[in-house]
């Protein structure tokens, strides 16, 4: 097992509930805030902190607009998160390979 592998996880995405936000993200072209905290059982406050997080980072875009007069709040992975969560799988398939090798 190396050690390093590790070290090289993405600390921002490596969090569970970023990991939910980004892998749910992931399988959508886009969602809604609100989708995306009643698919995760988040808090409102505890959703936006993350979400912050991620859009810092340069993974997660947020658009707010309005629907049937309504404000819409959507989210979305930019390529940038795209491209690091597939690099974050990837590494992750990584040391899982390593832990059943070492078996």
């Amino acid at each position: 097992m190396n050690p390093d592998s590790f070290q090289q996880l993405d600390k921002v995405i490596h969090e569970k509930s970023r990991m939910a936000i980004m892998s749910t993200l992931a399988s959508s072209a886009e969602l809604s805030f609100t989708e995306l905290r009643d698919t995760l059982g988040m808090t409102d406050g505890n959703l936006t902190t993350h979400i912050r997080t991620l859009q810092k980072a340069g993974y997660v875009s947020v658009s707010k607009r309005f629907s049937a007069n309504r404000p819409l709040t959507t989210c979305t992975l930019t390529g940038e998160g795209r491209e690091a969560f597939g690099g974050y799988v990837d590494l992750l398939e990584e040391i899982i390979e390593q832990a059943r090798g070492s078996k």
